[in-house]
């Protein structure tokens, strides 16, 4: 193996290892928010209602400025937008932990935190993986650290409710936030790749790629999938650990469930990018939107008790975020890898919205 060749592989595993570290913590910490709907609502004497349109806010803010960080990224490389991104989350969460009013409170949660999480979760992540590796092995790595990313949010949720047990949720928080920083040197390790791996076909101007993008029936489905791909996960993550008390299940239930969740969809996020690079992915993406319909709704016709939960969430894991690596391949494989961060971001939009 020449220098040069031994160079690129150094970056790409590097890339590779940083950006899986980067969702592990991102998705984790925020797959945890769930944890924290109770007790921030009775500290405060708030409605369930505050936290819900916080957590909303968050979602849409992270959306539409997904499009923005991924063009950032896209022209200079996912480093930069990383380390703002670090800095916004872990400033959110602060902000958070402070609670001087719902007003300070949905600041931080819904705007500081939805900038942080555009700066540090799929589109610009993978945009810049997909730049260092071959056509062939592109929808494989998404699998690969959408998988580490799937550890995170089964390793975080214990994690954070010791945090909350031992140090209160105001200071669970914090706690947090110090992890969230730890992004901000990650960053570091994911290197630019300005000329991609990819062929004369794909260079496009910014202005071409999203009216190719936008003119195309193709993209306006991938983008409805997503829509409906958001809806559902966020509101279970969101709101399972209520209803699930609601239904006289103590939290260490709420907690496993979204804790098999996020450990089963290591398997489902690493088998979808694997057969993603053999089988059609639209086809996949296809059968796991229905997978989750009819396991959503065998989940709340059937009698509600700890076992149904934890089955639940153990298949639920299978299908969770096994659509981003297939979803985020399609854009790639039908639009190019050069603007591949901003078209992915405008489809994620469409996952927020939802």
């Amino acid at each position: 193996m020449t220098q040069a060749m031994q160079s690129k592989w150094q970056g790409v595993g590097v890339a590779l290892i940083c950006g899986s570290l980067i969702l592990l913590l991102s998705l984790g910490i925020r797959h945890a928010f769930g944890l924290f709907l109770q007790p921030v609502t009775m500290a405060q004497g708030w409605g369930r209602e505050t936290f819900a349109f916080a957590l909303a806010l968050q979602n849409l803010v992270w959306g539409a400025s997904q499009p923005f960080a991924g063009m950032i990224a896209d022209r200079y490389g996912a480093r930069p937008v990383v380390i703002a991104g670090g800095l916004f989350y872990a400033a959110g969460l602060w902000v958070m932990s402070a609670v001087a009013g719902e007003a300070l409170f949905i600041l931080g949660t819904g705007v500081l935190i939805g900038l942080g999480l555009a700066g540090t979760t799929f589109p610009v992540i993978f945009g810049a993986i997909s730049r260092l590796v071959a056509p062939e092995n592109r929808s494989l790595a998404m699998g690969i650290t959408m998988a580490v990313g799937s550890f995170g949010q089964f390793a975080l949720l214990p994690v954070s409710l010791g945090f909350i047990v031992g140090l209160e949720w105001q200071g669970a928080l914090i706690a947090l936030s110090i992890l969230a920083l730890i992004m901000i040197p990650l960053g570091f390790g994911i290197r630019h790749a300005p000329a991609p791996l990819a062929s004369a076909s794909e260079d496009v101007t910014f202005g071409q790629a999203l009216r190719d993008a936008f003119a195309t029936r193709d993209f306006w489905l991938l983008s409805l999938g997503f829509f409906a791909c958001g809806f559902q996960v966020v509101f279970i993550a969101v709101h399972l650990p209520a209803f699930l008390a609601d239904e006289g299940l103590g939290d260490g239930v709420a907690t496993t469930v979204l804790a098999l969740i996020g450990l089963v969809n290591i398997v489902g996020a690493y088998t979808a990018g694997r057969l993603g690079g053999t089988l059609r992915k639209p086809m996949l993406l296809s059968w796991i939107y229905l997978a989750r319909g009819v396991l959503i709704a065998g989940f709340v016709m059937l009698p509600i008790t700890a076992m149904s939960a934890y089955i639940f969430g153990a298949l639920m894991g299978l299908f969770w975020l096994s659509t981003v690596p297939l979803t985020n391949g399609t854009v790639a494989a039908v639009w190019g890898v050069k603007h591949m961060s901003m078209l992915g971001g405008i489809v994620f939009f469409a996952h927020q919205h939802g």
